[in-house]
Formats: C-alpha cells, structure tokens, sequence
C-alpha cells in the first residue's frame, strides 16, 4: 500500500498508509483543519537513443551515406547558390 503525504492549512504535515482506492483525506489528524494531499514530481531520466539528450544536434545522414539539411525555404539567391554551377548558369549551344 502506498504512503500519502497530506498538508494541513496550518502548515502540519503528516504521512498516512492508504488503499489506492480510498478516498483522500480531508481532515488534518493533528489539528483537524482542512488537508489536502501533497503530489510530488517522480524524477524520470530518459536513456538509450531516440531521445532528445543524446540525440540532439546530431545531423542526420542520407540513404547514400551523405549529410542532409533540411531547406527551411529561404529565398531564390540562397536556394540557387546551392545548385552546382552547371545547374545555375544556362547553356548557350547554338
């Protein structure tokens, strides 16, 4: 059974064993005032790949081994700059 801590409005502060399925508290047992039932945060800490800790940052390669980055769109020079020279300047055949 787990132990649940409680807070009275007259700052006394108790442990009480319960049923999961008990109703909470709502008197204090030293005083009788009113008390609500403290909730912890439980500390998590994530491990193994996949998660953002050890994976951030890491560029993400190509099916053909390369480096890829994501185009965020940009502007015309700036997605034009990218291409090779080839595929930037027009052919003049005649």
């Amino acid at each position: 059974m787990p132990i649940y801590e409680y807070k009275c409005d007259n700052g006394h502060v108790f442990d009480v064993i319960q049923k999961m399925a008990d109703d909470p508290l709502t008197e204090c047992q030293e005083c009788g005032a009113p008390a609500v039932r403290v909730l912890h945060p439980v500390a998590i800490h994530f491990k193994g790949s996949g998660f953002h800790n050890t994976d951030y940052g890491k560029k993400k390669t190509g099916a053909n081994g390369s480096s890829e980055s994501k185009d965020s769109g940009g502007s015309k020079e700036s997605r034009e700059s990218k291409r090779p020279d080839s595929a930037a300047t027009p052919s003049t055949t005649s």
